[in-house]
């Protein structure tokens, strides 16, 4: 048994004003309530903690040691149920994702502005990285959740449906694959082509798709960043695998691009989160916020999925 806040209160109001009519007053309580409350108090501490005649009231010795120990018990109480109602009504928090590149650069400054709009005391931590690194980091607790994909099977975390994303093949204005509406893997593979790091989601599906077509290529450039291969386009440098997203993340001036015929190459984005954690409140009405911008603003390149229950 510990004593409770009201034991606390009864016995700190008391030190102070010296009276238990007038300590009773304050605490909102009546005497013989107080007192109750007193005794109790000190029977759980096994201490005498006033000495009482029909005028005064005089903390004993014991009393005297426990008033500041016990203001500090208040006063980490009172911290305790302040910070969890902060939190509780999104005054203050934090919520921190890891997210892709293309979404950092087209979905979330929106869904970001209007969550600060609406909670201003939350801190937002970003880290736009590629999809393994944001599994990497969701299942380390180095992030709440993430936005990406999961390129294997991994029973650490579950995956929400998101967005879709397709792939598509992005040249020079002018350039001979700007006849087709929608290419197929051979044609891209007749070009020296611009690829992504081999850690990322578009060159894992795109090599997937390489194998299942037995399409040889000749790699003209690798990059880690879209804008860059965009800017390699422009150079002549070669033809480049991206996403459809890309032309929301980087100038796309000069640059054309079409579609790349083949199922799997659609990127499925979803909402990855530890199998065995809830999210905080703050980080899911972030990820509300998420959800509503995608439907209210909805962005030309990416297919938007209904809510789903989560994938193992």
């Amino acid at each position: 048994m510990v004593p409770n806040p009201r034991q606390i209160r009864a016995f700190l109001a008391v030190a102070r004003v010296g009276s238990f009519t007038r300590a009773a007053a304050e605490v909102h309580l009546s005497q013989p309530a107080l007192t109750v409350q007193i005794r109790q108090l000190e029977d759980l501490l096994g201490v005498r903690l006033f000495d009482r005649d029909k005028r005064q009231v005089h903390l004993t010795s014991a009393g005297k040691n426990l008033v500041a120990p016990l203001e500090r018990v208040l006063v980490d109480l009172d911290a305790v149920m302040n910070t969890s109602q902060d939190l509780a009504t999104f005054r203050r928090g934090k919520v921190s994702l890891a997210l892709l590149p293309s979404l950092a650069a087209s979905l979330l400054p929106h869904a970001l502005r209007k969550f600060r709009e609406t909670y201003p005391g939350i801190e937002v931590q970003i880290h736009d990285v590629v999809a393994e690194k944001i599994v990497q980091m969701v299942k380390a607790e180095e992030v709440d959740f993430g936005l990406g994909t999961r390129l294997t099977p991994d029973r650490a975390v579950v995956v929400e449906d998101f967005l879709n994303d397709r792939l598509c093949a992005f040249f020079p204005e002018g350039h001979p694959l700007a006849s087709g509406d929608i290419l197929s893997v051979q044609q891209v593979a007749a070009f020296p082509l611009i690829l992504t790091g081999r850690n990322s989601s578009v060159r894992v599906l795109f090599e997937r798709s390489l194998a299942r077509d037995g399409a040889e290529i000749q790699i003209a450039g690798e990059s880690n960043y879209m804008s860059t291969a965009l800017g390699m386009v422009r150079a002549g440098l070669g033809v480049a695998i991206l996403p459809a997203s890309a032309v929301e993340a980087g100038s796309v001036s000069g640059v054309t691009f079409r579609p790349i015929r083949a199922p799997w190459l659609t990127r499925k984005i979803g909402i990855i989160r530890r199998a065995v954690s809830s999210l905080s409140p703050a980080s899911e009405r972030f990820v509300e916020v998420l959800r509503q911008t995608a439907k209210d603003r909805p962005l030309l390149h990416f297919t938007l999925v209904s809510a789903a229950a989560p994938t193992p």
